[in-house]
């Protein structure tokens, strides 16, 4: 891609997403990803209805008169962003493709974030870690990382949600808000993502495309899987094949749902038909 015909796209995302981050998101944010807890602030003197368990005894002995310790909530937060570049982002049916929806939703997440006074950093995964991007605050920062989604070239194809939720637990010491944004088609994750949420507050925002569930009946296709680079013919005209694809995906959707249920770990579902907003506000909402 030209420099000129990338500068272009990622303001026009810029325009979108920054707008959206302003006008929506910026107080829902705020008030759904709290800071690492409360921070000694000022000693003042003790007034009427002041929680006695708040006094500060070495300060009430020296003036010989109550005073009590201010706190206020640490704001300032790490936040990454656990990016899915694998080759199943390249499939769409309906408005967009899952990679340009996640392109969006990071940029949303990123200008809420430097808003916000928080730290932005990236981790771009397939069944490997394909690149990382340190946490830093700034808007130049938040435009590098929406470049780098837009032409950033993975080496691998498949998904391994593991892989990713392992590097970020080794990698950031401190405790963040980790958006999770994929697909979530990937070999099985549970355990990785219990012991990530547990150091980290874990969020998964799972981008899906309609076609994904139900097979439409037009005949023979030829059909590629982008992650194994295998053509297939598939016969949709046959009922048992369109309803043993409808199984496999209700069995892929129940594994997602239990998985996030028992880990304890919020999920947004965004379909590549519709708006994320109102998914991106009911989760900030919700929190």
């Amino acid at each position: 891609m030209e420099t000129s015909e990338l500068l272009k796209k990622v303001r026009k995302i810029e325009i979108k997403t920054r707008g959206l981050s302003n006008q929506i998101f910026s107080g829902e944010y705020h008030s759904a990803f709290k800071g690492r807890g409360m921070t000694f602030s000022e000693v003042r003197e003790y007034q009427a209805g002041d929680d006695i368990r708040t006094i500060d005894w070495n300060v009430t002995a020296r003036f010989n008169h109550p005073y009590v310790k201010v706190f206020e909530e640490e704001r300032e937060m790490t936040v990454m962003l656990l990016v899915d570049v694998s080759a199943s982002g390249a499939f769409g049916t309906q408005k967009q493709f899952k990679q340009e929806l996640i392109t969006e939703l990071c940029a949303v997440l990123a200008f809420s974030s430097i808003q916000n006074n928080d730290k932005i950093g990236v981790i771009f995964f397939t069944d490997k870690i394909e690149k990382f991007i340190p946490p830093k605050k700034g808007k130049s920062h938040v435009l590098r990382i929406i470049r780098d989604l837009i032409e950033f070239k993975p080496e691998n194809k498949k998904t391994n949600i593991t892989t990713a939720l392992k590097y970020l637990t080794g990698a950031i010491k401190k405790r963040s808000i980790a958006f999770v944004i994929s697909d979530f088609v990937s070999p099985d994750f549970s355990d990785a993502l219990k012991i990530a949420n547990k150091k980290h507050d874990v969020v998964a925002l799972r981008v899906f495309d309609k076609r994904e569930n139900e097979l439409p009946n037009i005949g023979l296709v030829k059909m590629l899987d982008v992650e194994s680079n295998e053509f297939k013919w598939i016969d949709t005209s046959d009922k048992k094949v369109r309803n043993t694809f409808v199984a496999n995906a209700k069995k892929r959707e129940d594994y997602i749902k239990n998985t996030f249920n028992k880990s304890g770990v919020d999920i947004a579902n965004i379909n590549t038909a519709e708006s994320y907003i109102q998914p991106l506000t009911n989760l900030f909402k919700r929190r």
